[in-house]
Formats: structure tokens, sequence, C-alpha cells
């Protein structure tokens, strides 16, 4: 049985769904107003792991990831770039896309932005005024009562005399430090004269004082960012709104979210902040497991644009190294563990990988009549399924499970076709791509190379055998010398590394 280290009890539980075979899991996304470094990415290829090992252990998974498309950082940047909110984040939305095909992370099933889920927004915030836990400032804001929540920091253990000390003000802005526990927005108001520009009916966006702004019953304003990714989860995960005919209990209403996930930088305050809002407005658990990935590191300090530190995909890509490589170095570590990105590493990680996928090109049949998924039952290949099962059931272990898929490729008692079948299987969960490998042909100038080098190697003049092995390396290709002659890989996703 899967067991998996929930934050909110500090404890590996098992992992029991609210209504078998489904699960409702939702990701907290990005906030589409630059590319995301790749800290951000080890928490969506963590994720993506999660849901592909759920669907191998046979659950019926409904994913979640929002788009956060107005807060702080949207509203700041669109107007420094000149263009609309809408026309800024779409473009970024659209970049994202294109990060996780290239990192093989299966899409979500719904991409939920934050402008188009106000109304349901509104409806969480009217529920907190009307039992007086949320609260009108002077600015027009709305604010949720941190003292009036009983658990308030449970997830994060914040100490009560922590809460005391910090809890006697109010915070307008979206992100903040875990010293400023305070009544949090949940709505930020705008001033606007309504003899001037009247409330509209049909709740449309409105730019007012160079920002956007939605009319609500208390007056015009936009979201916080905490009460987005609520209201957005709740919409397709729970009955709260409309019924979703998915996640439904014996047909009674249902509030509660099986798993939620993000970094530890989002534990306070924002997903702290999640759980207030939630419960207080539905008197229900909002998340029965949250699972977080630990941060990570670049040269052994936190990324920051002022350290020079800050990388991207794109980064990535420059210097030579695939995104797959990224996403093998992510599955080296386990994700509760710190992980150090240097391109030593990242070197190391594609070299790798690079071998995995001529290994798995190597093994014949070329083409296996898998289209059903059916596994092999042989003896030997059941071993490794049953140790890759228990691992993964072990919190997510890939480092082991990369381990055993070693294993198996060293295996020489293993047949061909166990063993590629075997790996496929595998990656199901790992998301290596090994799927989409293809032979490539071998041109007839490589061919050539071939032949004279084994003419030379033949002869027993070695030096200027292995003088045209490396020059055949240069051009992408190896050879491996067999009892049945030369055989000639292609370097998959070949190294074109500069270290500057």
């Amino acid at each position: 049985m899967l067991k998996v280290y929930n934050t909110l009890t500090r404890k590996k539980e098992e992992f029991k769904p609210i209504k078998l075979p489904k699960v409702g899991l939702y990701t907290c996304g990005p906030t589409v107003y630059d590319y995301p470094h790749i800290g951000n990415y080890r928490a969506y290829i963590f994720g993506d792991i999660l849901k592909r090992y759920l669907k191998y252990s046979g659950y019926a998974v409904m994913h979640v990831m929002n788009l956060t498309d107005v807060d702080d950082k949207t509203i700041r940047d669109s107007g420094k770039a000149g263009k609309t909110l809408k026309e800024f984040t779409e473009f970024y939305s659209k970049e994202f896309f294109k990060d996780l095909e290239l990192l093989n992370i299966e899409p979500a099933d719904v991409f939920p932005k934050a402008t188009e889920h106000i109304q349901e927004m509104i409806e969480i915030i009217e529920k907190l005024l009307e039992k007086e836990i949320a609260y009108k400032g002077e600015d027009g804001s709305i604010y949720f009562n941190i003292k009036k929540f009983a658990e308030y920091g449970k997830l994060a253990h914040l100490e009560k005399q922590e809460l005391k000390k910090g809890g006697s003000g109010r915070i307008i802005k979206d992100e903040y430090e875990k010293e400023n526990a305070q009544d949090f927005a949940l709505w930020k108001g705008s001033q606007i004269d309504t003899d001037k520009e009247p409330i509209n009916t049909d709740g449309s966006m409105k730019i007012i004082n160079g920002e956007p702004a939605w009319p609500t019953p208390w007056g015009w304003g936009r979201p916080g960012w905490h009460i987005e990714c609520s209201a957005m989860s709740m919409k397709y995960l729970t009955d709260v709104f409309d019924p979703f005919d998915g996640l439904r209990v014996n047909g009674a209403q249902n509030s509660t979210i099986d798993i939620h996930t993000g970094g530890v930088d989002l534990i306070f305050p924002h997903h702290q902040n999640e759980i207030a809002q939630s419960e207080a407005a539905t008197g229900e658990p909002f998340v029965k497991y949250w699972l977080h990935n630990e941060w990570l590191l670049v040269d052994g300090k936190k990324m920051a644009k002022s350290a020079g530190n800050f990388y991207t995909l794109r980064d990535i890509e420059k210097k030579g190294f695939s995104p797959l490589a990224f996403r093998y170095l992510t599955l080296q570590n386990h994700y509760r563990t710190p992980l150090n990105f240097t391109w030593e590493s990242l070197e190391a990680a594609q070299n790798g990988l690079k071998k995995i996928q001529e290994h798995y090109l190597e093994l014949t049949p070329t083409h296996l009549p898998l289209t059903k998924g059916e596994v092999p039952k042989a003896e030997g290949v059941l071993k490794y399924k049953n140790r890759f099962k228990e691992t993964m059931d072990d919190d997510l272990g890939t480092p082991e499970a990369l381990a055993i898929v070693w294993e198996l490729i060293k295996d020489e008692k293993i047949s061909d076709y166990d063993k590629k079948a075997t790996l496929l299987d595998f990656d199901k969960v790992l998301g290596l791509g090994l799927d989409k490998l293809k032979p490539v042909e071998i041109p007839a100038e490589i061919k050539k190379l071939v032949e004279e080098r084994e003419k030379y190697r033949q002869s027993g003049d070695f030096k200027k055998s292995d003088e045209l092995r490396e020059k055949i390396k240069s051009l992408g290709f190896s050879v491996k010398d067999t009892p049945e002659g030369p055989k000639v890989l292609s370097q998959v996703e070949g190294p074109k590394i500069s270290k500057t």
C-alpha cells in the first residue's frame, strides 16, 4: 500500500482516498508573469511522478493545476511591458505548456485561470463575512481574521505565541515571511468614484487606477493570491460549488480534497492561508494529504536573480542539455531531500540518461506489441516489478527505483523482450520518454568509418582504431564491439556542453 509523508501530521501515512478508486489531486501551478525557474519545475516533476504512480497503481486521478494570472507580480510586470494583463499572461502560459512537454510532464485535466473564477472567490468571501471571520478594512479590502480561526498555523506548525506576537496587524501583500503572521487580504479594494463609474451588474472587469478590478457586493477590487487556489481547487474537486460528479461521497456534499502538492516554500503563508479560509468557510477539512517537495539549491545557495544563479529551462538548453536530463537529475534525489543543482551534476545526469536510452534502443525487438500495455510475467521480471512497487510505495522512492532500472538493464538472465517491456512499464511512472525513442538511421559516412575502424582493429592497430572511435563519437555516434561484430548506436541527446 502506498505511504506518503503528510506535512500536516509530520509523518508517513497509508494513502486512503476519500472514495475509491477516485483521487482528487491539486497542484499549485505557476504565476504566469515570467518563465518558471528550475526550482518551480522540481515541484511540477514531483507532482507528475505522484500522479503517474497513482494511475499506475490503479487509481482514477482528477488533476487540477491552477494558473495565477492576476496578482501583484502579473499586474506589475504587465504594466512595465505595456501590455494588457490578458495578453501578457497568455504569452507566459503558452511558454509554460511548452516546458511541460519538454519535461514530459503529463498535462493536468484542468488548468483553471484565476481571472475566470472570480465569482467562486466572491462566494467564499461572502460566507466568511457572514460568519464574521472576515471583515472590511478602512482601505476597502477584505481581511481574514486569523484569531477567529483556532487552528491557524497548524500546517506551518506556528507556535501560538508567534501568532499573538504578530497577529495584531494586517498585511496586503500576496507573499510575505513567516514572521508576518497577520490578518491577510482575501480581496484588495480599489478606490472608485461610483458616481462617475457606477458598478456594473455583469461582473466584467475594469481597469481602475491602472489595476484590474471586478465588482462585488462590498465594492470594486481584485482577489488576493490565497483565495484563488481555494476557489479553483474546490470548484473542480469538491461539491462546494456545482456538484462535481467525480468525487462525491455517497451523494453527500464533499468539501475535502484528497491531495494538495507544492514546494516547501508555499507551506507558509500560501497553503496555511488556503486551509484557514477554506475550512472556515465550509466547516470541513480542506485537504486530507499535504505533500511538499524540498528546495532546489544552486551551488548550495538559494536561487535568486540578484545572485546570478537563477536558471530556466532555456538556460539549460542553451548549454546543450536536454530538459529530460533535469528530470532525471530530480529523480536521483528523493523529493523530500534538498537538491543541490550544479552544471556538473546535470552533466552526469545527462550522461546517465543517455546510457539508459542507448541500452533501451539496443534491445531487440525494435518494436514491441504492447498496444494494450501488457507486461511480461516471467519470474525474473516479477522480482523487479515487485521491488519497483515496494520502493515507490514507500513515499515515492525514485532514487531506489532508478537503481532497480539499472539492475534490470545489466541483468543478462532477462530476455531483451522482457527487459524492454519492463523498462516501458517502469517508465509509465518515471516519465523518461522511452516510448518516444526511435533508432536513428546510420549515415553512410558513419558506416564507412566503422568498417574502416574494424579493419584496423582486426589487424591489431588499436591506436588507429581508437582514433576512429573518437572521430565517430564526435559525429554523434558510438561503437560497441560484440561477438557478432561492431554495433553502431546514436548518441541520444548527445552532449554539446559548454561550462561557460
